[in-house]
């Protein structure tokens, strides 16, 4: 469970900006697989990502990242549920194989949903041409935006407890602005260990000595 505090539901249907200690709305949508996903989960932590377009390099050089170490994090009692902006079909040859959970948001209702916005620093932050080059994008598999995707999405990610509130969350100002899989885990084992310690029976007070005669 969460932290004791004050939590703020998400409202649905408004352009929010999450903080830690919201809580979000109960969801079931269905992947591009054919599958249900939903969140929150009641026995794990769920790690939303938003990202851009099916085709765009940073996307799918962290989707490389977190296939690598899918099992890692499936360890830890993370479950991985990732949207895209982009149609099914788009998504197919770029996500299909994912060992995850991917969701397809071409309205972008669940942008908006959770305050997910665009900007022209996305491409034009030199953090994100340097990651570009050091991680290989020319290298990779990659289309441009299809009609009605824009290049110029930010990802986001959110940690979601079992009671369905945001232990953290992340908007990002660049393309590959995001949580690596390091920065996940360690929200993960910080979120275990504080539920651990609340779990644990309250040490009994120490008897009193009795009184000198």
């Amino acid at each position: 469970m969460s932290d004791n505090k004050e939590h703020t539901a998400v409202k649905p249907g408004l352009v929010n900006k999450i903080q830690a200690g919201d809580l979000v709305a109960p969801k079931t949508l269905t992947t591009i697989k054919g599958q249900p996903t939903q969140w929150p989960d009641p026995e794990r932590l769920v790690h939303l990502q938003f990202r851009r377009f099916a085709g765009c390099p940073f996307c799918n050089m962290h989707m490389r990242a977190m296939t690598l170490r899918h099992a890692e994090l499936a360890s830890a009692g993370i479950r991985e549920v990732v949207i895209f902006h982009s149609s099914e079909a788009s998504m197919q040859p770029f996500q299909g194989d994912a060992p995850f959970d991917v969701i397809s948001d071409p309205e972008k209702k669940l942008y908006q949903e959770f305050g997910v916005e665009k900007s022209l620093r996305a491409l034009m932050d030199p953090r994100a041409i340097a990651a570009a080059i050091k991680g290989g994008a020319r290298k990779m598999k990659t289309a441009n935006p299809d009609k009605g995707e824009s290049p110029l999405g930010l990802p986001a990610d959110f940690l979601i407890a079992p009671d369905g509130s945001v232990v953290a969350c992340k908007y990002g100002v660049h393309a590959y602005d995001q949580w690596s899989v390091d920065d996940v885990l360690t929200l993960a084992r910080g979120f275990h260990a504080r539920a651990s310690t609340r779990s644990e029976p309250a040490p009994s007070p120490a008897p009193k000595s009795a009184a000198a005669h």
